[in-house]
C-alpha cells in the first residue's frame, strides 16, 4: 500500500456491490482504483463518475501494482477461484458472503492467504452491529443466567428474485442455508461459540424445484438448542425477522435481518435489574414489578433463586437499516485494514469464523437433501 492508502479493486458490481463500495470510499485511506468481471451500464457510469477506466478484465485488474485489496462481489461460486487469483496476484482479499461453497474451498484459501501473508475475509458485518455486541456482552455477564435455547425466524422477500436468478440455483449460489444462512450461523458463533448441526430439512415449493424454505437445528455446547429458519417466499412489504434467546431467568427478543431493535423480559434481583441497564444503557424499563418476599422458595431447574423484580426493557437504534448497514460495513473494512497493518490486532471476523459458517452450512445442506 502506497502511504496510508488502500487501493480498492472490486470484481463484479451490482446494485448491491455498488452500496458496499460506495461505504467502503467513506472510510479515510481508501480509494477507489478500477472494476472488473463486468460490464453493466451501472458499472461503466461508476468508472466515469470516478474518473477510471473502463470495466477491466479479472486478470488485468489483478495484475496492477496500484491495486491493494479486492472486493469480490460476483455469486458464491466464483468467490473461491477468483479469491485464489486475486491471493496469487500478492492482493488482499475481501469474498462476498459465504467465504466459499465448500470447506475445503475455504481451507485452500486460508492456506493460500497465509503462504502469501495477506488477507482473506467474507463480508460478514453481523458482528460489527453495536445491538449485536451489546447482546454479546448481556451473555457473556451471565446477568440473565445460561442460554438455554433460541430461534432465528426469517421470513425474506422473493420479490426482487425472479424464477431465472442465480439465486435459486444451488450450483451458483450453494443453497439458502450457504447464501444466506452464514450470518447467523456467525453471528451465533460470535455469541456462544461453535456448534453442531444436529438436523435440517427443506421444501420446494410445489410445481417447481425451487428450494424457498430451510430449517436446522443447531446444538451449542451441552445443553443449548437452537433453531434456524429461513424462508424466501413473503412481498418485499412484509420480509420480517426475529431472534429470541431464552436464558434461565428470562429472555432477549431482537427483530429486523441486521437487529435494530428488542425487548428483553426477566426475572431478576436489583443488582441484576442495574446490571442490565448498564449493558443496554439505551433501554426503556416499560414495565417492572417487585417481588413479595414470602416463605415460598422460588425455584428454577431445581434450584432457589432470589429475584427482587420482573422487568421488561426495550430498546432500539434509531438509525434506519440502510444507514446501520453502511455502518457495519465500514467498521468490518476499517478493523480488517488495521489487521493489514498490523498483524497482531485482534479481529472480530476472521476467515477461520467465516469457514467455521461455512461448515456450519454446508453440513445443514447435506441433513437437509437426507431428509427429502
Amino acid at each position: 500500500m502506497a502511504g496510508d492508502t488502500v487501493r480498492l479493486g472490486v470484481i463484479g458490481f451490482g446494485d448491491f456491490a455498488q452500496f458496499v463500495v460506495e461505504e467502503f470510499l467513506k472510510v479515510p485511506g481508501v480509494s477507489i482504483g478500477g472494476l472488473a468481471g463486468t460490464q453493466r451500464e451501472q458499472a461503466q457510469q461508476f468508472t466515469r463518475q470516478h474518473g477510471l477506466e473502463s470495466p477491466q478484465s479479472v486478470e488485468d485488474l489483478l495484475a496492477r501494482d496500484d491495486i491493494d485489496l479486492v472486493y469480490i462481489a460476483t455469486p458464491p461460486f466464483l468467490h473461491h477461484p477468483q479469491a485464489m487469483q486475486a491471493l496469487a496476484a500478492g492482493k488482499h482479499v475481501i469474498c462476498e458472503t459465504p467465504l466459499a461453497m465448500t470447506v475445503a474451498q475455504a481451507n485452500e484459501m486460508i492456506a493460500a492467504a497465509g503462504r502469501a501473508d495477506r488477507l482473506v475475509v467474507a463480508s460478514m458485518m453481523q458482528r460489527y452491529n453495536p445491538l449485536a455486541d451489546a447482546i454479546g456482552r448481556v451473555i457473556g455477564s451471565r446477568v440473565l443466567g445460561e442460554v438455554l435455547h433460541g430461534w432465528f425466524e426469517n421470513y425474506a422477500s422473493d420479490e426482487e428474485l425472479d424464477p431465472g436468478h442465480w439465486f435459486w440455483n444451488r450450483d451458483l449460489s450453494g443453497g439458502i442455508f450457504v447464501e444466506h444462512g452464514v450470518h447467523f450461523f456467525d453471528l451465533l458463533g460470535g455469541w456462544i461459540g461453535g456448534g453442531e448441526v444436529v438436523a435440517a430439512q427443506r421444501s420446494i415449493r410445489p410445481t417447481t424445484h425451487v428450494e424457498e424454505q430451510v430449517h436446522a437445528t443447531v446444538r451449542y455446547g451441552s445443553t443449548i438448542l437452537f433453531d434456524f429458519y429461513h424462508g424466501f417466499h413473503q412481498t418485499g412489504r412484509m420480509d420480517r425477522q426475529e431472534l429470541r434467546l431464552l436464558f434461565e431467568r428470562g429472555d432477549v427478543t431482537l427483530h429486523e435481518w441486521l437487529p435494530r431493535w428488542g425487548r428483553v423480559h426477566a426475572v431478576v434481583s436489583e443488582h441484576h435489574a442495574e446490571q442490565l441497564q448498564h449493558l443496554l444503557p439505551d433501554a426503556q424499563v416499560i414495565a417492572t414489578q417487585r417481588i413479595e418476599l414470602t416463605d415460598k422458595k422460588i425455584m428454577a431447574r431445581h434450584r432457589m433463586i432470589r429475584p427482587e423484580r420482573i422487568v421488561a426493557l426495550t430498546f432500539a437504534c434509531e438509525t434506519e437499516p440502510r444507514r446501520l448497514y453502511g455502518q457495519c460495513l465500514r467498521a468490518m473494512l476499517m478493523d480488517q485494514i488495521m489487521w493489514i497493518e498490523d498483524r497482531t490486532h485482534p479481529r472480530a471476523l476472521t476467515a477461520e469464523a467465516a469457514r467455521d459458517a461455512v461448515a456450519m452450512a454446508t453440513r445443514a445442506t447435506e441433513l437437509a437433501d437426507e431428509s427429502m
